[in-house]
């Protein structure tokens, strides 16, 4: 007997519009963001025209944290969203960085040294899908624009309810498509043709900023992600689009 009709047919997942073995794909999405890593900022801004960072703001700002609370940012990469929830729960709170590339969290180290709370912003390696953290020890956890590269999303939602607090507060920062037919045109046409030219001339990585508009479009849209959110059993799950959808802002709650 053959060592395929033993074990059965092996697992896929997808990678953009890849369809690549399940247990490798760790290993694709560590690849590729080490191959971005010093630029990762950099080109955040110049393809977003620096918006990533109002979408970020309002994020951090509908979660309406507190002095004390104690933030968990899943997938933080470079910090954006550490550094400016640590704002708001300093001085007596503090944030976990939590991320599976140490390529990415070194990127972003420089810029939180820099913040009077750097002392507050701890960095930690790590799988999203197996969070090493007892339950119920976060008042609040985060994700931005990272979930989508999880191999599976919903084991990494999962791990954020269950280490959040009865109570805490849950977002998620993700893109999607515009709304409007004629935008979602244009954005249709910068995300595919645009963004992976820019990404091979300015940054040497085409094949990264082809990936990142392939993902947005096989990740759930906002009423599908709602869905699977509830069912996770987060309460009051609600969301707001953001540019007329390019960004949404999830929020949820956990509520035993």
């Amino acid at each position: 007997m053959s060592r395929s009709s033993i074990t059965g047919p092996e697992k896929t997942t997808h990678f953009g519009y890849l369809t690549i073995p399940e247990k490798e794909k760790v290993e694709w999405v560590r690849r590729h963001f080490n191959s971005v890593a010093r630029k990762y900022d950099y080109m955040n801004t110049l393809l977003s025209l620096g918006i990533h960072y109002q979408w970020k703001r309002m994020a951090v700002r509908m979660m309406n944290l507190r002095r004390g609370d104690l933030v968990l940012d899943v997938c933080g990469g470079t910090g954006d969203l550490s550094r400016m929830a640590v704002e708001r729960v300093a001085p007596s709170g503090s944030v976990v960085l939590y991320d599976i590339n140490w390529e990415m969290m070194a990127a972003g180290r420089s810029k939180t040294s820099s913040s009077p709370h750097s002392g507050l912003v701890r960095f930690v390696q790590g799988d999203a899908e197996k969070i090493t953290f007892p339950d119920n020890t976060f008042n609040a956890a985060m994700v931005g624009f990272g979930i989508r590269n999880l191999t599976h999303f919903e084991r990494g939602f999962r791990e954020m309810h269950r280490v959040l607090k009865t109570g805490g507060i849950f977002m998620c920062l993700e893109f999607s498509e515009p709304v409007t037919p004629w935008f979602r045109r244009l954005y249709d046409f910068y995300s595919f043709y645009i963004m992976p030219l820019a990404g091979k001339i300015l940054a040497n990585c085409q094949p990264a900023y082809s990936y990142l508009p392939e993902s947005i479009r096989m990740f759930p849209n906002p009423d599908e992600l709602k869905a699977i959110l509830e069912r996770i059993g987060f309460g009051d799950v609600r969301h707001k689009r953001l540019t007329d959808g390019i960004a949404v802002v999830h929020l949820g709650r956990k509520m035993d």
